[in-house]
């Protein structure tokens, strides 16, 4: 049988944009496991206080072996159930003629004890079990058979004994109760189960969407700090060929000169391509932060003519970082020289970076006009300038700070990050 994408199987009965009305038989085992155990316990300990007297008072010779037989068999039968619930719980749940065995010869056991041992009050177990396991219909079942059999037994065993009639309805009445409690409990544990198991694929989804988001963000990061700009440089050297190709007498040596420019910044695209599905395979590792640093800002200079220097603050070493925040750091360095020279109109910039309280300070400072008044992220998403937003992501996805200002300079801008580092 074949399903298509995003077809769900149905169960057998079940109709169309309905969801099933109880849930799994596993998901009932995991929720009453616990309870169903520690009633098992409990009767276990009531078998081994009334066995002794069950056997005392049985009649010599097969009395004696029968009750003997109904106190092994019981005793086995709960220990095991207590031991294994989650290996035997199911053939349990699905067969209740077992628990209605386990009731007779349980019932064996009461009237050879008599109704007023230990072993009586044994008795309220078994409803309270339907009532876990089979539900109201159960307990209902349940604490009527176990009601009659105790009233039974109080016919027969005491009826010189004159008994009033509040204690001869006491253990049949705490039948009731024991079994209404259980099939209470049965619903609420199953309810919660139920109730636990939306929350639980709610948050799946959610952690779905936002990992699929974040994915989508980081993808814009990335081609807005690579690719794109290497298209509009391509672009732009496109426009400079064709005009210097339209003059009346273009100069061939020019003509070379943009045509070898057109095919760096092609040939780049391409690279930054590569990269940019590499990148979202694998992680590739990077290099140590401080060389790779200096050899961005000296490919930088190379490239645009504006003069970058990189210092160091302090003595403490660069420590090694994790691939992921090596890389945004680099990139948030590359967009802030890139504003620095496209938007800021610097003569110079500075790059700075130190370890100093257990963090690390990277700082790229540029002598330009400085930002407009009043900017924020939002109106930057609103217009559509998406650099600064793109810095203020991988500062936050490697779990550093940012700042955008003047700093402590009296002109241009200063883009600062502040990344805690491990003890």
């Amino acid at each position: 049988m074949s399903l298509r994408p995003g077809e769900r199987v149905m169960p057998p009965g079940a109709k169309h944009g309905t969801e099933p009305a109880v849930p799994s038989e596993g998901l009932q085992v995991r929720a009453l496991q616990a309870v169903g155990r520690q009633v098992f316990g409990f009767r276990l300990a009531m078998i081994v206080l009334a066995a002794p007297a069950a056997l005392l008072n049985a009649a010599p010779g097969l009395g004696a072996r029968l009750v003997g037989a109904a106190v092994v068999v019981t005793f086995m039968v709960s220990y095991v159930l207590f031991r294994d619930w989650a290996r035997f719980g199911p053939l349990l749940l699905r067969h209740p003629s077992l628990l209605a065995a386990d009731t007779l010869f349980g019932s064996l056991l009461l009237v050879s004890a008599g109704p007023g041992t230990t072993l009586a009050y044994v008795s309220v177990c078994t409803p309270l079990l339907a009532g876990l396991l089979y539900g109201w219909r159960g307990a209902a079942c349940f604490a009527s058979l176990q009601s009659l059999i105790l009233l039974l037994v109080h016919a027969t065993l005491d009826a010189g004994r004159h008994t009033g009639l509040a204690e001869t309805l006491l253990l049949p009445g705490l039948c009731v109760v024991t079994g209404a409690m259980g099939s209470t409990l049965r619903n609420l544990m199953l309810r919660l189960g139920t109730a636990t198991h939306a929350l639980s694929a709610v948050r799946a989804r959610l952690a779905a969407a936002e990992a699929v988001q974040t994915e989508r963000a980081r993808l814009a990061r990335e081609m807005h700090d690579s690719l794109a700009k290497t298209l509009h440089g391509v672009a732009l050297a496109s426009d400079a060929l064709a005009a210097t190709a339209s003059t009346a007498t273009p100069d061939p040596a020019r003509l070379r000169q943009e045509a070898e420019l057109v095919a760096r910044s092609a040939r780049r695209a391409a690279a930054e391509s590569r990269e940019l599905l590499t990148d979202l395979r694998e992680e590739a590792p990077h290099g140590p932060l401080w060389p790779r640093l200096n050899l961005q800002a000296a490919d930088f200079t190379t490239r645009t003519g504006l003069p970058v220097t990189c210092l160091r603050t302090g003595t403490a070493p660069l420590p090694p970082l994790p691939p992921a925040t090596t890389r945004a750091l680099l990139a948030i360095t590359a967009e802030a020289l890139d504003n620095a020279h496209r938007h800021a109109h610097a003569t110079r910039v500075a790059v700075t970076a130190g370890v100093e309280a257990g963090h690390l300070h990277l700082s790229v400072h540029d002598d330009g006009k400085g930002l407009p008044a009043g900017i924020t992220l939002q109106t930057l998403r609103a217009a559509g300038h998406f650099g600064l937003l793109g810095m203020a992501e991988r500062a936050a996805s490697a779990g550093a700070r940012i700042r955008m200002d003047r700093g402590d300079h009296t002109s241009g801008t200063e883009i600062g990050v502040e990344l805690p580092l491990p003890a």
